[in-house]
């Protein structure tokens, strides 16, 4: 019956919109109860085919100080409103909606996993090949050792202006290419330390506060900030076409999972943005068929959907991205495009 219903919503919402057509899932469940570590994504995946969308179906509550928070408590529902599916939101069992104007409100639920993402909003970052020219460098360490580790004083060239006063010690690791091209597109920086300035000069002298590797001479310093990424923002798919290559990946394995990390080839100068949704594609393989009259005719099989991914942190030239949803294996090297 359920099946059935989620049919109805799904048919008469596609006649009513034409051609933009929010996807009902099926299955969907009766009602939600939000619940701590709840996501928006997750919620919105229970009741839509593509949780992105959630935005043109989202029943805003006036009552509330901000109607695109959700909070532990709330009941979300699949209701209708003047003949549209809505996701409807009753917190009448939670609290007053008077509370929320207070200056403490309640921790409202996250659009994603925040975990995920936090370790590369500061670092590793991507630098080009001026940032690796005229980055400031690790000449000596005050104890004459070969490396250093937490607690130590570094003396770095050349440090001579009070426009920060944190560093980050990083290694270039990986260097990321465009497959197609070879052209290098930016290369890794790995986090290697933390860092407060001292005193000014060249060499300039700091102290070395947190060490997560071992830091080395010739090792480079960058300044230390922290990406003030808006995540009230609404995914929303690129509104001109993009075609993209995962080109690295940050997870453990060859398999590319929900949640992992990747690297796409293309960047702000390319028209991504953070909160771009793209879908991830695999692409089709190419086998003989047996049945052809000559034996052996190449037959390439379509490119499949293999999931989707939001772009989270972008640099001139490549992009962060976090995969949401993995319907089959995702590998280095697959497509990514624009949502159809």
């Amino acid at each position: 019956m359920r099946s059935i219903i989620g049919l109805i919503f799904f048919l008469a919402f596609s006649f009513n919109c034409g051609a933009d057509v929010v996807k009902i899932n099926s299955d969907h469940p009766t009602k939600h109860v939000v619940v701590k570590g709840d996501t928006l994504w997750d919620i919105s995946a229970k009741f839509l085919e593509n949780p992105w969308e959630w935005p043109k179906i989202w029943r805003h509550n006036t009552q509330i100080k901000n109607p695109h928070l959700i909070y532990p408590g709330d009941i979300i529902t699949l209701c209708f409103i003047n003949n549209q599916p809505m996701l409807c939101v009753n917190s009448s069992g939670r609290i007053q909606p008077s509370i929320r104007y207070q200056d403490h409100e309640p921790e409202a639920i996250a659009m994603i996993p925040m975990g995920a993402i936090r370790p590369f909003l500061s670092s590793p970052k991507v630098l080009n090949e001026d940032d690796l020219n005229n980055a400031p460098y690790i000449v000596a360490f005050a104890d004459e050792h070969l490396i250093a580790a937490t607690n130590a004083d570094i003396y770095v060239r050349s440090i001579l202006k009070r426009d920060f006063m944190h560093y980050t010690t990083y290694r270039v690791g990986e260097t990321y290419k465009d497959p197609d091209t070879d052209e290098v597109l930016g290369y890794e920086a790995i986090h290697i330390a933390d860092n407060t300035v001292i005193a000014l000069g060249d060499p300039a002298t700091l102290s070395t506060t947190r060490a997560l590797r071992e830091v080395r001479l010739g090792d480079h310093l960058i300044p230390a900030e922290e990406a003030e990424l808006d995540f009230n923002f609404y995914p929303i798919a690129p509104k001109d076409k993009i075609d993209a290559t995962i080109i690295a990946s940050m997870a453990d394995s060859q398999e590319i999972g929900q949640f992992d990390i990747i690297v796409l080839n293309k960047g702000s100068k390319d028209g991504l943005k953070s909160g771009h949704i793209l879908d991830t594609v695999q692409k089709g393989k190419l086998i003989k068929d047996p049945y052809h009259q000559t034996g052996h005719e190449l037959v390439k099989l379509p490119n499949r959907k293999s999931g989707s991914l939001l772009v989270f942190r972008t640099f001139d030239r490549v992009s962060y991205g976090l995969i949401m949803h993995a319907l089959r294996n995702i590998r280095l090297l697959d497509k990514v495009r624009t949502p159809e």
